[in-house]
């Protein structure tokens, strides 16, 4: 262990003068041949190890946190050899043997890589924040017929430019309520999007209703998730 910091708030990128300190708490560990690697956004005052400690494989380092320049709990890992940021996922970088299958990168058992995924969903009756989404906005089990709206959001991580966000949703008679498409219009690390339908008429049809978002790229889809709700009775 060659760095530490440990003493920053879990405030994100709303810490006010962090002065090159966009790592938050976090740790450098040395390996050996020109090789490092750091792990930065931890909670504050939950590190286990101490500068010039020998750390042994699988030791705990400490917490998932949100400090430093960042917009969601996270624990953001670089690895670096001779300086220069190295890629773990990239194939033919670490020592391959003829019993290996090149590809693996640095991992010694191949991590399944998640490009990007929904991290939650929700029913509602009014246009929703996305500060209220990322507080843990919940969706409820059931909403009155009389509800204003009948909306559906969604909160995903790992957004790229020409990203889509599919939101449907599905009446009690099987029929589609919604279908809207939601495109990403640039890379964003944490981001949210809703579509609604106003009510028309005295009261929504009562039964449950289904909600289905899916994220998709380049016409594939990385991550699907759906939730139901349940109006009148």
């Amino acid at each position: 262990m060659i760095a530490l910091r440990d003493g920053m708030p879990d405030t994100g990128a709303e810490t006010p003068d962090m002065d090159g300190r966009d790592c938050g708490n976090g740790v450098v560990i040395r390996h050996g041949g020109g090789w490092e690697t750091q792990y930065c956004h931890m909670k504050q005052g939950s590190l286990q190890v101490a500068r010039g400690q020998r750390v042994a494989k699988g030791a705990v380092l400490g917490q998932i946190g949100l400090s430093g320049r960042t917009e969601f709990p996270h624990v953001h890992l670089s690895v670096r050899r001779d300086g220069a940021v190295v890629d773990p996922f990239a194939p033919g970088i670490g020592p391959i043997t003829c019993t290996e299958t090149p590809g693996s990168g640095l991992w010694q058992q191949v991590l399944p890589y998640q490009p990007g995924a929904i991290l939650s969903l929700g029913f509602t009756a009014q246009p929703p924040s996305f500060a209220q989404v990322k507080d843990g906005l919940a969706s409820p089990e059931a909403l009155p017929g009389r509800a204003p709206a009948l909306i559906l959001w969604a909160q995903a991580f790992g957004g790229r430019a020409g990203d889509v966000l599919a939101l449907r949703i599905t009446g009690p008679d099987g029929q589609t309520v919604l279908a809207h498409d939601a495109q990403v219009e640039r890379a964003q690390a944490r981001f949210f999007r809703f579509a609604g339908k106003p009510l028309r008429g005295t009261a929504w049809p009562g039964g449950t209703y289904r909600g289905e978002v899916a994220l998709r790229r380049d016409g594939e889809t990385l991550s699907r998730r759906a939730i139901t709700l349940r109006i009148g009775g």
